[in-house]
C-alpha cells in the first residue's frame, strides 16, 4: 500500500495532485501575477544549498501555484529541512521510518474507506481527489497516525483534515509526515480545557462585534457550540469548500501562529455571511454553517486582520485607566 520514495531530489519536488494532472492540462498563458509568483517560489526551491523559508512565507501569504503547492507546504510545516545538504538521506530516513509504522487497523480501516467513499460520492463533481487511489492512501495514513498516536481516537474529521494533503502530494510519505504535523498541533490545541476556553472566547468576541447576528441565533435555538466547535478544532477543513481550504491554508502555513489567528478569520467568515444568515432560519442557519459557500479567501483574511487589530483596539481601550 506504501509508495516507493522518489528516486531523486528532483521527482520528491514534483508536487502534483494524485488526480494526476499533468502540465499539459494547464493554462497555456496565465496570468502575469501567476507567472511572476511562481518564478518567485521557483528562484528559492531551485537553491542548491539553502532553502530560504522566510522567503518562502513571505510569498504563500499571497497564494501557493497549485502545482508547487505540496512541495511548499513541506518546508512551511517544517518536514524539508532548509539546509539541503544532506536531503537525500532526510528523506530516505522519513520514508524508511514510515514503512516501520504498522498501518493495519482493521476497526479504523472500515470506518476510514466508508468516510472517504461518502465523501467521494457527496463531493463527485468537484473532488480533486482519484476515487482509484485515495482510499488506500487515506487508508494507510490515518490507520499509521491512529497506530502511533495511541492518545488519539478516530474521528471523520480526520478525513477533511488529511484531504489537502492527499490532494498536494504524491507520495504517501509525504503525506502522512505532513499529516501529522498538522493533526498533533490541532490535537495539542483542542485538549479538553483548550478548547472549551477558545469557544468561550471565540464567542465572547462574535457577541462584542456583531451582537445583533449573535441574538439572533440564540432567537433561532441555534446550538453555537456545536459548529463555533467544530471551525476552532479543524481549521474549517470540514465546512469550507476544498480550493478554499487549500488557500486558507497556505496562509496560514506561512504563519508562526496561525492557531492564535485562525478565530479571527471564524468571525470575518461570520461578518462576511451576516446578511444572508440573517434572513435563514435555524436549520438552514445550521446547513449554511456546517457547509460553507465558496469565498474569497484573500479578503476574508484581510478582514480578519482587521477584526483582530478592533478587538486589540477595544480591549485596550477597556483596560485603560480612567483619568
Amino acid at each position: 500500500m506504501s509508495r516507493s520514495p522518489p528516486a531523486s531530489s528532483e521527482s520528491s519536488s514534483s508536487a502534483v495532485s494524485v488526480s494526476g494532472s499533468s502540465p499539459s492540462r494547464r493554462r497555456a498563458s496565465p496570468p502575469l501575477h501567476s507567472t511572476l509568483l511562481r518564478e518567485d517560489f521557483d528562484e528559492v526551491l531551485e537553491s542548491e544549498v539553502f532553502v530560504d523559508v522566510n522567503k518562502l512565507r513571505k510569498f504563500s501569504r499571497h497564494g501557493i501555484p497549485d502545482e508547487i503547492r505540496g512541495e511548499v507546504w513541506k518546508y512551511l510545516l517544517g518536514v524539508e529541512k532548509s539546509d539541503r545538504s544532506n536531503e537525500f538521506t532526510q528523506r530516505r530516513a522519513r520514508y524508511e521510518s514510515y514503512q516501520d509504522i504498522d498501518k493495519e487497523n482493521v476497526e479504523v480501516s472500515k470506518r476510514v474507506r466508508g468516510e472517504v467513499n461518502r465523501y467521494l460520492m457527496r463531493t463527485k463533481k468537484e473532488s480533486l481527489l482519484d476515487p482509484h487511489t485515495a482510499p488506500d492512501i487515506f487508508e494507510a495514513v490515518i490507520c499509521a497516525y491512529i497506530n502511533c498516536h495511541n492518545h488519539v481516537e478516530y474521528s471523520p474529521a480526520l478525513i477533511s483534515v488529511c484531504t489537502p494533503f492527499v490532494i498536494t502530494m504524491q507520495n504517501e510519505c509525504d503525506v502522512y509526515s505532513c499529516f501529522e504535523r498538522l493533526a498533533n498541533v490541532l490535537s495539542e490545541s483542542s485538549q479538553d480545557n483548550n478548547i472549551k476556553k477558545r469557544v468561550a472566547q471565540f464567542l465572547s468576541y462574535f457577541r462584542m462585534l456583531m451582537p445583533e447576528l449573535y441574538n439572533y441565533f440564540e432567537e433561532e435555538e441555534l446550538d453555537v457550540s456545536e459548529w463555533a466547535s467544530s471551525w476552532l478544532r479543524y481549521l474549517l477543513s470540514k465546512e469550507l469548500p476544498t480550493p478554499s481550504v487549500l488557500s486558507l491554508w497556505d496562509v496560514y502555513f506561512a504563519m508562526p501562529d496561525y492557531i492564535e489567528f485562525h478565530p479571527f478569520v471564524c468571525l470575518a467568515i461570520l461578518r462576511h455571511l451576516k446578511d444572508s444568515l440573517e434572513d435563514l432560519e435555524q436549520s438552514e442557519i445550521r446547513s449554511m454553517l456546517l457547509r460553507l459557500p465558496k469565498m474569497n479567501i484573500s479578503r476574508i483574511v484581510s478582514q480578519a486582520y482587521n477584526i483582530r487589530s478592533e478587538i486589540q483596539i477595544r480591549y485596550s481601550a477597556t483596560m485603560s485607566p480612567r483619568s
